[in-house]
């Protein structure tokens, strides 16, 4: 069994971040926050850690009744429920534990650390009830969103389909008005939906479905494009006991995260689904980004948690093994690999990019408890960072901890390559790291007034302000303010790019941006930690936010080169190349 200290998030550095860092709650609430998130750490070391290896051999299973998870699983998430955890970040009102959202995160984050295929039930619960308490009636909040923050139900969101993917202006699941009850207006749903993560499972009471579809026009035919989506709360089973129009048409075999279900769905095999529409018609794909925000953080969250798990294994394993001798040196014992520069590289890697990437999670996730204009908007730009960063970082740093572990890295024998295939997920879903950047680049900066921009660099600017008053800062501080001054030049120069030129590079430019983002978050903790942190903790700081400048910020600078240089190469390539 693997030591519950080599998995979970660590408690020092969390409480660092959280109340000296990031200020999150009053300081008379610091000690009820630190206790919720002690409580969580045990409950997710003996409930959820036990079952991660035996969630990935025994796989969900369909037959005739549905779908059937693993008994753990729904144990484990049975004492989720008990402890309130599903309403963690949800307000006293609506039956949660009223906790900020920074705090919620970071309970969620050592789940994740311990199981995150189990985590991943409660993570989509919550963002689902949540919308629904945004943006339903008082009927459909009290009907649909309070049993989920109960934990008695669960919750998906559906979007893709098989022939569209991403591209959700090319859904075809289609609404057919169906008269109006005291949830709202009624419909019933005929369509298909793919990679639906808990789609079926036999853990919950019910399943409640938020469904993307399209109206259906007075002459059959259906809206065009993403702005004539609507949303729709679909349940499993019906007020009746009854079960909906919805059956599962197969399950997806996942090189990782093998304990959450993935269904393809089919609604309305016979009559149609029966469903009721959340919000004004054609506005579910704006309504949806609420939920699909709150799950992109909660990706992030995800890959760092596997990131640091990954880090922490390796580092023990490097500690205990002993091979080889230093360099130049043929007698006395062997070393252990830890003494070996190599290894410490990838040790120092790793820890850069997982505690980097939980200093952006935590830091967005207390931008959403700020709430203000000035949060939001900066929330806004950071969000695709803030999702993948951490999931193509954190795969790097869970293949440098297999490597770290030689050939046993490559065995069952040990986590690291469970926690790779796990992790390999989260550039993919929730938005591929393409369209993340895309996103950033097109919608958030280029297409933008520049106001969020504008917050992002004048906190930069103030960090690096306070770092050139200080002797041993002063060099890293000019680093980044030279960084962001090229980042700028090369972002006048995309503006002045034709589209969709400008954005062949996104995903090179969301990289580098995102590197920036992290070294600063780095010199703004190294800077605090001087006069916050133990000893221990602010070496640790120290140490790695050095390293993060001198190995990573100049590849950063590469990439952005790479991206001003505006070649068409990959435009101007023949198809017949590819083939």
């Amino acid at each position: 069994m693997t030591a519950a200290a080599d998995v979970l998030l660590p408690q020092e550095l969390l409480s660092f971040q959280l109340f000296d860092w990031l200020g999150v709650g009053q300081p008379e609430d610091r000690e009820a926050l630190t206790a919720a998130i002690d409580t969580a750490q045990r409950l997710a070391a003996d409930v959820f850690l036990p079952h991660y290896r035996q969630a990935d051999i025994e796989e969900p299973q369909l037959d005739g009744d549905g779908v059937h998870i693993l008994p753990a699983i729904r144990q484990a998430l049975q004492s989720y429920a008990e402890l309130g955890l599903f309403g963690a970040s949800f307000s006293e009102e609506l039956g949660g534990l009223g906790l900020p959202f920074a705090a919620s995160l970071a309970i969620y984050g050592n789940f994740a650390a311990a199981n995150i295929s189990t985590a991943g039930y409660p993570m989509l619960t919550s963002a689902n009830a949540r919308l629904i308490a945004t943006f339903g009636t008082a009927a459909q909040i009290d009907s649909f969103a309070r049993p989920q923050i109960e934990g008695r139900w669960f919750g998906t969101m559906c979007l893709s389909e098989p022939q569209a993917g991403s591209s959700l202006g090319d859904i075809r699941t289609r609404a057919v008005a169906d008269g109006e009850d005291g949830l709202g207006v009624r419909y019933r749903l005929f369509g298909n939906k793919m990679w639906i993560s808990g789609g079926d499972q036999d853990a919950s009471e019910n399943i409640i479905h938020l469904v993307l579809a399209k109206i259906v026009h007075d002459d059959g035919s259906l809206p065009e494009g993403s702005k004539g989506i609507s949303l729709f709360i679909v349940p499993k089973l019906l007020s009746d006991g009854d079960r909906n129009d919805i059956a599962v048409a197969g399950l997806n075999h996942k090189m990782g995260f093998r304990g959450t279900s993935n269904c393809l769905l089919n609604f309305g095999e016979d009559q149609g689904a029966i469903g009721w529409r959340i919000g004004a018609e054609g506005q579910g794909l704006a309504q949806m980004f609420m939920m699909m925000n709150e799950a992109r953080i909660s990706v992030g969250m995800g890959a760092t948690a596997l990131a640091y798990r990954g880090f922490r294994q390796s580092a023990r394993y490097a500690r205990e093994r002993t091979q080889g001798r230093a360099a130049g040196t043929k007698k006395g014992a062997p070393l252990p690999i830890l003494s070996h520069p190599d290894v410490r590289r990838m040790l120092l890697q790793q820890k850069i990019y997982a505690e980097g990437a939980l200093a952006l999670c935590l830091f967005c996730a207390d931008l959403v408890d700020k709430g203000d204009a000035d949060s939001e908007s900066l929330l806004a730009l950071l969000t695709p960072v803030a999702k993948t960063w951490p999931s193509e970082f954190g795969l790097i740093a869970n293949d440098l901890a297999i490597q770290v572990h030689g050939g046993y890295g490559y065995t069952r024998d040990f986590d690291v390559e469970q926690l790779w295939r796990d992790n390999r997920l989260n550039p993919i879903h929730e938005g591929t790291t393409g369209i993340q950047g895309i996103d950033l680049l097109g919608r958030k900066i280029l297409l933008s007034d520049g106001r969020s921009l504008a917050l992002l660099r004048d906190r930069i600017t103030a960090t690096a302000a306070r770092g050139q008053e200080r002797p041993e800062w002063q060099s890293l501080a000019t680093d980044l303010l030279d960084f962001w001054r090229y980042a700028d030049e090369v972002i006048a120069g995309l503006r002045s790019r034709q589209q969709p030129e400008a954005y062949d590079d996104a995903t090179l430019f969301l990289r580098a941006f995102g590197h920036g983002v992290v070294a600063w978050l780095w010199l703004d903790q190294a800077l605090l930690g001087q006069s916050q942190a133990s000893a221990a903790l602010h070496d640790g700081l120290r140490y790695a936010c050095r390293f993060f400048f001198e190995s990573e910020l100049p590849q950063a600078r590469t990439w952005l080169a790479i991206v001003g240089r505006h070649s068409t190469l990959v435009r101007d390539v023949p198809d017949a190349v590819l083939a």
